[in-house]
């Protein structure tokens, strides 16, 4: 037996290289989820922007940003996967999942947030937003039986605590919170866990990129059949009127701040877990201040930079953590399913 041999079969070698291979993922996953939230907030400077200049609609930026992401996501999948998507929508079970997670999880997340900004703020709506991370946490919690863990519920009170800041500039007299508003808050962190949490086993089968593909193409319909009806605002249909700025930083929006922002978070949570991804995901106020003070000439604050300062506490608690199987994986195993990132590395 040659010595190459020798080390081919060496005691614990193949165990390490997994262990390396494992570390690697993860911090791909850390990666991918800081970038997608880190884009959304992009997507938010790029909203504030349309809404300042322009005579646009939430509903339709909504729709703009959901459908154009969704037949983007369709293109590359016919270019790239066009087995699996004809395999997918052969699927009846698959696609009922699908406009779920888009119907429901997706579309009801951005229309949801649109809705108490309306009956509140957006510092109040990006508050209550926050809230679905404790969902996460609680619905984990729950459903393997086990309380939360010290660096989770630091984690959790770091990046609430974070999010309040930034979006009160720490002054309670901010938050309004009429009864409808509070209780469409607990709606939208509601579908915040949900989108988050109910495709774990989607992206186990499918992939994380063709799942959130078609999901979003799903939700971008819903969104649109709502900007048409013009139940929300009463303008049924009506397109704005904008320069070519406008459209440029609406297109941003869609491919930039919808497509690879959501490609990138789910591909992440995939990989690390609904509890890490949700507090990560927590970054997203922090990336839409820095964008606007950036871009828009929003001036930093001392609140600011506390609640920066809190974020980043948040971060090195989760990205601090041993790497180790996601509870959402743990959850699948042991329901005889297949680990959750298993087959999202093929997205």
């Amino acid at each position: 037996m040659g010595s190459s041999e020798l080390r081919e079969t060496a005691p614990g070698e193949g165990v390490r290289a997994g262990e390396a291979f494992f570390r690697k993922r993860f911090w791909r996953g850390i990666v991918c989820t800081l970038v997608g939230a880190a884009l959304w907030g992009f997507s938010g400077a790029c909203a504030q922007f349309l809404l300042s200049n322009y005579a646009i609609t939430p509903a339709f930026i909504t729709s703009a940003r959901m459908l154009g992401a969704g037949l983007l996501f369709l293109i590359v999948l016919w270019a790239t996967q066009r087995e699996k998507l004809f395999s997918m929508l052969r699927d009846k079970l698959t696609m009922g999942r699908l406009a779920v997670f888009g119907g429901v999880g997706l579309y009801l997340c951005q229309i949801t947030y649109a809705i108490v900004i309306g009956y509140t703020n957006a510092g109040t709506a990006t508050v209550l937003q926050c809230t679905g991370i404790a969902f996460v946490l609680l619905f984990t919690c729950v459903f393997l039986r086990r309380l939360p863990r010290v660096r989770e519920t630091v984690g959790l009170v770091a990046a609430m605590g974070s999010t309040w800041i930034i979006a009160t500039q720490g002054d309670v007299g901010t938050l309004a919170l009429p009864l409808p508003g509070l209780v469409w808050g607990i709606a939208n962190g509601l579908s915040v866990a949900f989108y988050i949490m109910f495709p774990k086993s989607l992206f186990a089968e499918w992939g994380s990129f063709a799942v959130t593909g078609l999901g979003m193409l799903v939700g971008g319909i819903a969104a649109t059949a709502v900007w048409l009806s013009g139940i929300l605002d009463g303008q049924a249909g009506a397109l704005p009127v904008m320069d070519a700025a406008g459209w440029s930083v609406l297109a941003v929006i869609a491919v930039v701040g919808t497509f690879a922002a959501f490609a990138l978070y789910l591909h992440g949570v995939s990989v690390i877990g609904s509890v890490k991804g949700s507090l990560l995901g927590a970054i997203e106020p922090v990336s839409a201040t820095v964008f606007a003070a950036l871009w828009l000439g929003t001036a930093f604050t001392g609140a600011d930079w506390i609640g920066f300062a809190l974020m980043i506490a948040m971060i090195f608690l989760v990205t601090g953590e041993k790497p180790s199987m996601p509870d959402d994986a743990a959850a699948s195993k042991s329901d005889g399913e297949d680990h959750v990132g298993k087959k999202a590395s093929e997205s």
